[in-house]
């Protein structure tokens, strides 16, 4: 009660702020109002003004006498002066031909009507802007407390699982939550109760806001949706309060759904470091905390929220009894994949040829808004050729544009630089395809998309959850190839491969340092090793949990790995140096070789066939396996 009390004393300071600049704005107004920059004369100067001829316009009224006169530099000057008992001046003005005017005492009057005007709009403005707003609705000036949230009238919904694929997990997990909002005195009637909150995460793009809008359309309730960027202002307590509004909103239209997007806007851990821990955005998490915390299931409602990042948020909110169900959103399979497409495709034409499954096996690594980018923009390149229906040949070229941006075919490159960029993917393409444990190479290209001057696209043959060391020593010897292919063929090395040493020396340091793969420094995980942002409210005062010693001995460990790496690199390039030289010619020639004809250069079984033939499936899986994430298609590498 004493939170809601200061929050609304906060909130009428804000009021008597802005009412004291509107009331500063007028008076400053009323001050500098026509006729407020008139000078005023002694009379003595006045009577010399007229002896000179000076003046003009004269006004004689009851105790003033006003008009003109000219300065120094001709400008006409207002002035007024007060009127003395003078039999003479009438004389002196007809000898001066100055002409003259007598008025009636009735100024009073047009002072008296014009500061009443004003006082009227004063106070019409603080009844529009401050009164009227609290009797109308009873909330705060200016609606600062109100709730910025968008609610979707049940009628209206039209977004429902059928529009939902790829996660059909997380629908499943979902049912519950559908089936407590149409009848939850099933629940009851067993004293069992739903979960007050569920949290979506999963990475940017999986469909976790739809998914949550077809629980909805699902359920046929009441849908609220807000980001919880929405809720921080820089006015301390606005964003509690606007909680506090969400939920009473909830409540009038129950059964609903509250969904809060990116709630680590303002559900992350709290800290009181640098800058202690009492801010806006702390006061909102624990206005949240007490909403989650005051409403029964048996309400009628179900918060549901979203984010990219659950590592952050804070232990309270996330609890058992608060956000008690998580719901995980991947990265969909094959599978998933062919059926988003699909979704997606449903309102463009496409060609009978076009086959969805191959597309889906050509974008592995790719979440929802990835696919639909891809459908969308293959509609645009067929509207822009003139097309009847979206092809292939569409397809295709909306893939490599979600990978690696459109072509920068107007982007001028020397014969000496396309030479070396050639040499460098031309490196990528002939070790990434001589090695074992790689994905099969695609094509390779020269022409300049998005930042990349050229690339080698690989892309999976399935998805995989499990990575060997091979493969991940493999993934370095690829990125560093690019590097050795400049040496080798030029004798001097350039700055494109600066990307390619990141990522070979972040593989390097993720199997030493996480996964334990490095004999010498033994089967363990140590702190620091993973790669993201640094959090503030946990990583702030985390320190190093190993000696000097070791991590004299994790560099050195690193550093020989890509060493080896190199080596081994420059090697495969240097006992293929003629097929290497003849794909460089031949890129240079035609910018854009296919994996069958790079296949026919190095004297290699068609890719095609040997995966027919199940000879690409399996990986050697040599090593400690670790559970990663399906792989985003490989560009190995961009220059």
């Amino acid at each position: 009660m004493n939170n809601k009390n200061n929050n609304n004393r906060r909130i009428v300071s804000v009021q008597q702020i802005l009412m004291w600049v509107v009331i500063f704005a007028i008076a400053v107004f009323l001050f500098n109002r026509p006729g407020s920059q008139t000078q005023t004369l002694d009379y003595s100067d006045f009577k010399n003004k007229v002896a000179a001829g000076e003046v003009a316009d004269l006004t004689v009224a009851p105790g003033v006498i006003s008009g003109t006169f000219k300065d120094a530099d001709g400008k006409d000057i207002n002035f007024k002066t007060v009127r003395m008992e003078d039999p003479e001046l009438v004389k002196e003005l007809s000898a001066k031909n100055i002409s003259y005017k007598a008025e009636a005492d009735n100024s009073w009057v047009g002072n008296i009507l014009f500061n009443v005007l004003w006082i009227v709009l004063l106070i019409g403005l603080w009844w529009f802007v401050f009164i009227r707003p609290q009797r109308s609705d009873g909330k705060s000036a200016m609606n600062f407390a109100r709730s910025k949230a968008k609610m979707q009238d049940p009628s209206k919904q039209t977004v429902t699982f059928k529009d939902v694929a790829g996660v059909e997990e997380a629908k499943e997990e979902l049912q519950d939550v559908i089936k407590f909002l149409k009848n939850p005195k099933k629940f009851q009637k067993l004293g069992g109760k739903l979960p007050k909150g569920v949290l979506l995460y999963g990475a940017p793009g999986t469909g976790k806001t739809l998914l949550a809008k077809a629980v909805a359309g699902e359920a046929g309730v009441a849908f609220f949706s807000a980001s919880a960027s929405e809720f921080v202002e820089m006015f301390v307590g606005v964003g509690a309060a606007r909680v506090r509004d969400l939920f009473e909103q909830a409540k009038k239209n129950s059964p609903a759904i509250i969904f809060i997007d990116e709630l680590d806007a303002v559900g992350r851990r709290r800290f009181a470091g640098i800058g202690g821990g009492h801010d806006e955005r702390e006061q909102t998490l624990n206005q949240l905390l007490i909403e989650l915390d005051g409403f029964e299931s048996k309400q009628g409602i179900i918060l549901m929220a979203s984010t990219n990042r659950p590592d952050v948020l804070d232990p309270a909110l996330i609890r058992p009894g608060r956000f008690d169900r998580h719901v995980s959103v991947p990265a969909p399979d094959l599978k998933g994949r062919e059926a988003i497409l699909k979704v997606h495709a449903k309102k463009v034409k496409l060609a009978p040829e076009v086959d969805l499954h191959t597309v889906a096996k050509g974008t592995p690594g790719f979440v929802g808004a990835d696919l639909a980018n891809v459908i969308n923009e293959a509609a645009i390149l067929a509207a822009r050729a003139d097309k009847d229906a979206v092809d292939n040949n569409d397809m295709d070229e909306a893939v490599e544009r979600v990978i690696a941006g459109p072509q920068k075919k107007s982007r001028i490159i020397s014969e000496k630089e396309k030479k070396i960029i050639a040499a460098h993917e031309v490196g990528h393409t002939v070790v990434a395809r001589l090695t074992n444990n790689s994905d099969p190479v695609h094509k390779v290209t020269i022409i300049p998309r998005g930042q990349a001057l050229g690339y080698t696209l690989q892309l999976p043959l399935e998805d995989k959850f499990l990575t060997s060391k091979s493969e991940i020593l493999d993934k370095i010897c690829i990125l560093l190839a690019g590097r050795v292919a400049e040496e080798v063929v030029f004798g001097e090395i350039t700055s494109g491969a600066s990307d390619d040493l990141n990522k070979a020396t972040a593989y390097a340091r993720k199997m030493i340092m996480e996964l334990g793969m490095s004999e010498k420094i033994g089967p363990i995980a140590l702190p620091g090793g993973e790669e993201g942002e640094v959090f503030l409210g946990r990583d702030f005062s985390r320190h190093r949990q190993y000696s000097e010693e070791l991590a004299r001995r994790i560099d050195q460990e690193i550093s020989d790995t890509l060493q080896a790496a190199y080596a081994r690199a420059k090697e495969i390039i240097e006992t293929h140096r003629a097929q290497f030289d003849t794909l460089v010619a031949r890129l240079l020639e035609k910018e854009v070789v296919e994996a069958a004809e790079i296949d026919e250069i190095l004297g290699l079984k068609p890719q095609k066939e040997q995966e027919a033939a199940g000879e690409l499936s399996p990986h050697d899986t040599d090593g400690a396996p670790q559970p990663e994430p399906a792989p985003a298609p490989q560009q190995a590498e961009l220059f």
